[in-house]
């Protein structure tokens, strides 16, 4: 039996799952202080389903899919978490959707055509992510991207009925503030093309680097940098992060309104880029060419940070260099009665 049509001023929003961990769906949850549905229904939006979350299984759910891909159920928004696997040799079959008995690429493919908007949740469904590493036997893509490269599983000239391309919310996983306030801004009509980088990724998070706000700055500043993940000092030079390069406010509203990556002492990945899954070395180490790291500020010419990390490190006050190799403060900044003018 289908579901009962929703109200016609909700914003309606369908969440597929295709070859995905789940994680991105474990991070929406976390959403705010009341979770992931309540946060959206502060601004009209309702989840038509989502495997998670709804208690619509089997046929039922089958048929509220089905609804909105015959046009019978208004589809605001399509949301999709996971790559979409392509194989073998394009029949898509390596995904099945249960109970159809018919791939998951046909699915995404029907119902992104009755979208108004079509949104990828992470970066496997913007990229391809993590099930496009290596050779990638199962021909996993993202929505609108393969890696760097348009053509993804929808198509290079791909638009939503709004017009709009794909919107990516990269990050593995996302931030849920990031996907609560996309999906937010388009239920709103708050979402134009010049708000999209150009790579689909909303600019109200991309705009910004991890390095901003990192707790690990004033190390950065004095390229004090730790040894060991334990170590309070900057993860650049050595433990492989790539903060300065990576598109994210991940360090300016904190996971949970607390933590963060850097914060634990995990190096930054750089996951809401392409291919970060395919690094050019070993994940937690920085690949370096004559004692320099390959991967530096996006914006920074390679001569000037040589300077510049040259004239910090013989500038580096004691404190910080004493603090970087320790996993808690050895010596605190120094306390001087401040002079009257």
């Amino acid at each position: 039996m289908a579901a009962s049509p929703p109200p016609s001023d909700t914003f309606n929003v369908l969440w597929l799952q295709a070859a995905s961990c789940g994680g991105c769906t474990m991070s929406a949850l976390a959403a705010d202080d009341t979770g992931l549905r309540r946060a959206l229904e502060r601004f009209g939006i309702r989840l038509l389903w989502h495997p998670s979350l709804s208690e619509e299984s089997g046929a039922e759910a089958l048929a509220v899919l089905e609804d909105c891909a015959a046009g019978r159920v208004r589809l605001d928004c399509l949301c999709v978490e996971g790559s979409v696997l392509l194989g073998p040799g394009g029949s898509g079959r390596f995904q099945m959707l249960s109970g159809s008995g018919k791939p998951m690429k046909d699915w995404i493919a029907r119902l992104a055509a009755r979208a108004r908007h079509v949104v990828a949740v992470g970066s496997c469904a913007a990229f391809g992510g993590m099930p496009a590493a290596g050779h990638n036997p199962t021909d996993a893509r993202g929505l609108h991207y393969s890696g760097w490269d348009l053509g993804g599983a929808l198509g290079k000239g791909f638009r939503s009925t709004s017009g709009l391309p794909v919107v990516n919310i990269a990050g593995c996983a996302p931030h849920p503030g990031w996907i609560v306030e996309t999906l937010a801004a388009l239920a709103l009509g708050g979402v134009s093309a010049e708000q999209l980088d150009a790579l689909g990724r909303p600019r109200a998070y991309a705009d910004h680097l991890a390095h901003h706000g990192c707790g690990r700055n004033e190390f950065y500043e004095f390229k004090a940098s730790a040894a060991r993940p334990s170590d309070r000092g900057c993860l650049m030079e050595n433990l492989g992060c790539r903060a300065t390069q990576a598109p994210g406010d991940c360090n300016i509203r904190r996971w949970n309104g607390y933590g963060s990556c850097t914060d634990g002492g995990y190096a930054c990945i750089n996951c809401t880029s392409p291919a970060f899954e395919t690094p050019s070395g070993p994940f937690q180490e920085t690949a370096k060419v004559a004692g320099i790291p390959v991967g530096l500020p996006v914006d920074m010419p390679k001569a000037w940070f040589v300077a510049l990390a040259a004239l910090s490190k013989s500038a580096t006050p004691q404190r910080v260099r004493a603090n970087a190799h320790a996993d808690h403060v050895i010596v605190p900044p120094a306390r001087r009665p401040q002079k009257l003018p």
